[in-house]
């Protein structure tokens, strides 16, 4: 071969060989791209965080349950007569009994619900027309611990409680405490309920809930 084909033949490979390097690097920096998680800019519409199924945030607070012990009242509007609103609490059994001598099951239920179902008992039976408003009363409530617990007194009922929580909050039992005999009386309730709450203690479903206006009484051991 001559000087000149030999010297073709080095730039021609090193031609292939630049060719091939560049190659290489378009590869290696392709694949760290790839893998690398882009951002997303904050503004851009796209959550990370979007529940499945595009339900409500379980932090949402929901629609608050009526109780027994709530007060209330109900007022009428868009009737032939002027009607004076009901106010009261909802009793121990759940119910109120408004105009018409008619009677609701009223704990249990939401705010919104209760309103319907009134609508619908009168409407059209009673009335052509009803609109029923229903204003919870913002009074602080409390329920009763007395007897043998080591704070006694009136507490404030900020929550759904149990008995055993109630008692808890007076201090819980004294060492001379009947905890077998604890007492619940409730408003409009003829004799009290007697709970053993020493049983409560290991079920859960003897643990009954305490109301506004409930008063526990703990009494004393007989030795």
């Amino acid at each position: 071969m001559t000087t000149k084909t030999w010297v073709q033949i080095i730039k021609c490979s090193a031609v292939s060989a630049l060719v091939l390097a560049a190659t290489l690097l378009a590869g290696c920096s392709s694949t760290s791209t790839s893998s690398t998680e882009i951002p997303v800019a904050a503004n851009s519409g796209a959550s990370t965080n979007v529940p499945s199924g595009g339900g409500v945030s379980p932090l949402t607070p929901g629609p608050e349950i009526l109780q027994p012990g709530d007060s209330m009242s109900v007022i009428y509007n868009d009737l032939p007569t002027l009607t004076p609103a009901w106010e009261g609490e909802i009793r121990p059994d759940g119910t109120i009994t408004l105009i018409l001598n008619q009677t609701f099951k009223a704990a249990g239920l939401t705010q919104s619900q209760l309103e319907q179902e009134i609508r619908e008992r009168y409407v059209p039976k009673y009335f052509k027309q009803l609109t029923v408003t229903i204003k919870p009363k913002q009074d602080t409530r409390f329920y009763y611990v007395g007897g043998e617990v080591r704070a006694p007194g009136r507490q404030i009922y900020l929550s759904r409680i149990t008995i055993l929580k109630a008692i808890q909050s007076a201090g819980d039992f004294t060492d001379f405490a009947a905890k077998k005999k604890v007492q619940l009386t409730r408003t409009g309730a003829s004799k009290p309920i007697i709970v053993n709450c020493a049983e409560a203690m290991q079920d859960s479903n003897l643990d009954l809930e305490i109301y506004p206006g409930d008063k526990i009484h703990v009494p004393r051991r007989l030795f």
